[in-house]
């Protein structure tokens, strides 16, 4: 297995206090990054700064709405601040919300899935992708999902909300491939997470893909090893 090096480089994890971000935090702490990452409640701090241990000190904690545009373009100037640029994006955060049909889908419930999993998607791009192009040169990879490639039902909010967040990526792929950045985005199913072991205590955990496998996909698509993928939909869900 490649140890990837990215000594140097600033990177943004956002959702990092999360199952899946904590695990990708700690991946590029170990491989050397300038790491910053944004989180909501105080309380996830702990568990992340318990499981990089004295890696703790290279992170940069920044709070903030990512559903704001104001918020994303002050999350922007701090990261620039403190490392004078931004060569990753992992963007992590997001949420799942399913269970109804359409027509009993309430306005509130749907607005919650696009703004959360691609409002936020968009926002990120817009301005992380802007300072990239400052610098010419960077790595973008989202968070999509295998639902996003075809509806099954009883899902149609968080399916619209990752399946535009795989053509955001397509088209922000196409816009800036003459200037050095890749953008791509990744498609897990279900995760091999507590919370998900406690919901689906009779599953087969064996097929679910671990949050450490994950990380290990995008510190590929953040290296230069996957200069030639762009605009790509990467599944992670193995056996699931």
């Amino acid at each position: 297995m490649k140890d990837y090096d990215f000594s140097g480089k600033a990177v943004l994890v956002t959702g990092g206090t999360g199952a899946l971000g904590r695990e990708i935090c700690h991946a590029f702490l170990r491989a050397g990054a300038l790491l910053a990452t944004t989180y909501v409640a105080d309380s996830g701090i702990p568990e992340l700064e318990s499981k990089v241990g004295d890696l703790k000190k290279n992170i940069l904690f920044i709070k903030k709405d990512l559903g704001n545009e104001k918020d994303v373009q002050a999350l922007v100037s701090e990261v620039v601040t403190k490392y004078g640029r931004i060569d990753v994006l992992a963007n992590v955060v997001g949420g799942y919300m399913a269970g109804k049909p359409v027509i009993e889908i309430d306005e509130k419930d749907w607005d919650t899935m696009l703004n959360l999993n691609l409002k936020t998607a968009f926002l990120l791009s817009k301005h992380v992708v802007a300072q990239m192009v400052r610098q010419s040169g960077g790595k973008v990879i989202h968070t999509a999902a295998r639902p996003g490639l075809r509806g099954a039902g009883n899902d149609a909010a968080y399916v619209a909300s990752k399946s535009g967040v795989i053509r955001l990526v397509e088209s922000l792929a196409e816009e800036v491939k003459s200037r050095g950045i890749n953008v791509n985005c990744i498609l897990p199913s279900i995760i091999d997470t507590e919370p998900n072991r406690r919901a689906m205590p009779n599953a087969d955990f064996s097929k679910w893909v671990k949050p450490s496998e994950i990380a290990r996909v995008i510190l590929f698509l953040a290296s230069e090893d996957s200069r030639p993928i762009n605009g790509a939909a990467v599944p992670v869900f193995g056996l699931a």
